[in-house]
This record gives structure tokens, C-alpha cells and sequence, in this order.
């Protein structure tokens, strides 16, 4: 991986904080910079513009025969996945809906919301869905069609063992949806090792654009055999693939600046090194990172197997000094946005290793929350005996 100055990072110091948060991220200045130009939606250029996305984001996902396409779509992640699920399950269709914290849960509650028939195997906030577990749903229940999988669950910081869900999921005769809202781009989601329908996942995450749009990549056949499923108007992936097909543009007004910031998104993952560099400049965030909030005696939700690359949760100290919102506006005042949990059973926070930073910058992160502590009078960082004890019951 190529060697990553600090320079090319921005500095809090300069007024803006670095987003430790799982997106949206901390940008570079060129990415930002591309929005300065406004965009006619109709405009040839845009539409090569868009296509030029497309055609990146399919060579990304390891596809070079022409059997996946890549269709955009408007809005939020979450607009992404519905948009997904409405497409790919037909009506008379059901979901295993595979769980381990709230984007999970949140899938089975659009399930429900779109009136299509699911299932649930909810693992709770520690632990990932395994393909053991997997194959015996669907073997107990022949109806189930399709699997909808997190590969990154943000809520707790799993990454989840997407190849081997994929395994049990074929072998069964079913088909695998993904949600790698924020894995793709810097986690190996390669269609020639891991078979699925399709996948989602967003511009402001590990490609490290802005908010705005996501994208399916999908089976060229099965989008093509999707027609007349959805739901809904708007979230339609195969009629926006259509007309895409037909005129190369959207149909409805796209985001025209955050195309524009993604394409140079694009570029700069490229000049990186693409999925492998990414993934491995993030892993080395999480490591110095988790390493130094240790030695403060911090500890980590998960265990070290199932950390991600993209997330990481903490339990909050059993000091009663410690308080969350008070160590949240501390980090901010030293250049830092952290996260707060998304758990129910203990209390607990995030801290997001993705976007435009380095080992360096997560040094001055642990330096921060070193300083954060002692001004609030934390002489030690350790979590209560009972929320170690609640995981380790969990998790067993």
C-alpha cells in the first residue's frame, strides 16, 4: 500500500473535526472541491458521468464478463437497502432476514413495511450468524427464497462471515442478498468468490464520498427477471436500470454534485491502490487505535476476531466521572466526532476508523481521549463487571 502522508489528510486544527463515525466521513479537500460545478442532469457530459460511476463500481466488484450492472439509486442507505429488498423478493417471495444489531433488525422492519413475508435469526449485539446456523433455517422452512445478510454491522462493528453465509445459502438453492452499506470498497466482496443476487451500499462510506445516493450492483439476469416486483415507485431498481438502459439518465432529478465528489472519490481510491489498500489502511487505524484505548483501559464490545475494519464499540468506563455526553463534547473540542452506542443491553460508544485518515491522525485520537479522560477526572477507562459478564454469557 502506497505510504500516506499526513499531509493529505485534513487538520482539526485548521476547524474541521475528523468524523469517527461509519458516514458520513471525513472527505478529502478534491472531493469536496468537485462540487463546486453544477451539473445539468440531462447533459451528456453528466451522463457520462454517471456511466463512468457504473462501470467503476461493477470492475470493483471483481465482475469483467458483463454478467453484473451497477444502478444508482437517490437518497440514504436506507432508501438503498428498501429499494434492494423491494426489487429482488418478488411478492409471494419470504426473507430469512439474518440479525446481529439494529441494520439487521432495521431490514426486518422494512420487511415488513413493504408487506413481503420474512423470517428472523436475531444473534443479538455480539455475536455474527454463522453458516451452520443458516442452512438449518432454510432447511426447516422451504419457502424461504432469498437471505438478506449485513456484511458489516456498524451497530456493534461485526463483519459478519459474508463467504460463509454465501456457502450455505447456494448450496441450499436459495439466493443471497447483501448489504454491504459499509464494506464495500475496502472489504472483498468479489463476485468470482462469493456468489450473491445483489448487493447495496452507499457513496459515504468506505469510497469515502458524500451523502447522496447509493447503488445496487446486481445479477444482470435476476434484475432483468425483477420487473413489475417492487413496491414502490421511486425505490424501483429495475425501472431505474431501464431507463438507464434507454437514455442514460435517471429518472428522477439525480444528485448531480455528490455524482461529481464520488467520481473523484473514485479516482483517489484507485490511486491507493483499490480495495486491498483501503481495507488494509483501515485495518491498520483500527489496530493502533484499539491497541492505545486498551492501554487506557478501555475495552472492546467484541472480540478481536470479530472487529471490523470500519467500526469499532467500547464499553463505557464503570468510573462514575464518566459520563458520555461530556467525554462526546470533549473529543469535539480537540477535533474528534465520535459516535454514540447502539446498544440496548450495556452502555457504550463508537469510534468510526474510515474516511480520510491514517495511523497517525488515530494516534491523536487516543491522545485526545487520554486528555478527555483526566480532565474529567477518569482514572481508569475499564467498563463495569457486569457488562463484561453480560458478554462473555452472550457470547459463549
Amino acid at each position: 500500500m502506497p505510504t500516506t502522508s499526513t499531509a493529505a489528510f485534513p487538520d482539526p486544527n485548521l476547524g474541521e473535526p475528523f468524523l469517527l463515525t461509519p458516514g458520513p466521513l471525513t472527505t478529502a479537500f478534491s472531493v469536496k472541491e468537485a462540487m463546486l460545478r453544477d451539473w445539468g442532469s440531462w447533459d451528456a457530459d453528466f451522463r457520462a458521468m454517471t456511466k463512468s460511476v457504473c462501470d467503476q463500481l461493477v470492475a470493483l466488484a471483481g465482475d469483467a464478463k458483463g454478467g453484473f450492472v451497477c444502478v444508482p439509486m437517490q437518497g440514504s442507505g436506507s432508501y438503498c437497502v428498501e429499494s434492494m429488498l423491494g426489487t429482488f423478493v418478488p411478492k409471494d417471495g419470504k426473507v430469512l432476514v439474518l440479525a446481529n444489531g439494529a441494520y439487521g433488525l432495521r431490514a426486518a422492519e422494512t420487511m415488513r413495511y413493504i408487506g413481503r413475508a420474512y423470517t428472523l435469526i436475531d444473534k443479538g449485539d455480539y455475536m455474527p450468524p454463522r453458516g451452520d446456523e443458516v442452512g438449518a433455517a432454510l432447511d426447516a422452512d422451504p419457502s424461504i427464497t432469498h437471505v438478506i445478510a449485513i456484511h458489516c454491522e456498524t451497530s456493534s462493528g461485526i463483519l459478519n462471515p459474508v463467504a460463509e453465509i454465501s456457502e450455505a445459502v447456494y448450496a441450499r438453492g436459495r439466493k443471497l442478498l447483501v448489504d454491504s452499506m459499509s464494506a464495500f470498497g475496502a472489504v472483498d466482496l468479489d463476485v468470482n468468490r462469493i456468489r450473491y443476487e445483489a448487493m447495496v451500499s452507499s457513496a459515504n462510506k468506505c469510497i469515502e464520498g458524500v451523502p447522496g445516493f447509493g447503488f445496487v450492483i446486481a445479477r444482470k439476469t435476476e434484475l432483468e427477471a425483477a420487473k413489475g416486483n417492487c413496491h414502490s415507485l421511486s425505490l424501483d431498481v429495475h425501472a431505474q436500470w431501464a431507463n438507464m438502459v434507454k437514455s442514460g439518465q435517471w429518472r428522477y432529478t439525480p444528485p448531480t454534485h455528490v455524482v461529481a465528489a464520488f467520481l473523484e472519490a473514485l479516482r483517489l481510491h484507485a490511486e491507493e491502490g483499490g480495495v486491498p489498500a483501503r481495507g488494509a489502511r483501515y485495518a491498520r487505524n483500527r489496530d493502533v487505535m484499539v491497541a492505545g484505548m486498551r492501554e487506557l483501559g478501555f475495552e472492546t464490545l467484541l472480540k478481536d476476531r470479530w472487529l471490523s475494519p470500519i467500526i469499532v464499540t467500547f464499553f463505557c468506563p464503570a468510573d462514575p466521572n464518566f459520563v458520555f455526553t461530556r467525554f462526546y463534547d470533549l473529543m469535539k473540542s480537540k477535533g474528534f466526532i465520535i459516535y454514540p452506542g447502539k446498544l440496548t443491553v450495556v452502555d457504550s460508544f463508537r469510534i468510526g476508523v474510515i474516511g480520510r485518515m491514517d495511523e497517525h491522525i488515530m494516534r491523536r485520537v487516543v491522545a485526545a481521549a487520554k486528555e478527555s479522560l483526566t480532565e474529567m477526572g477518569v482514572a481508569n477507562a475499564a467498563p463495569p463487571a457486569a457488562a463484561l459478564a453480560e458478554r462473555a454469557k452472550l457470547a459463549a
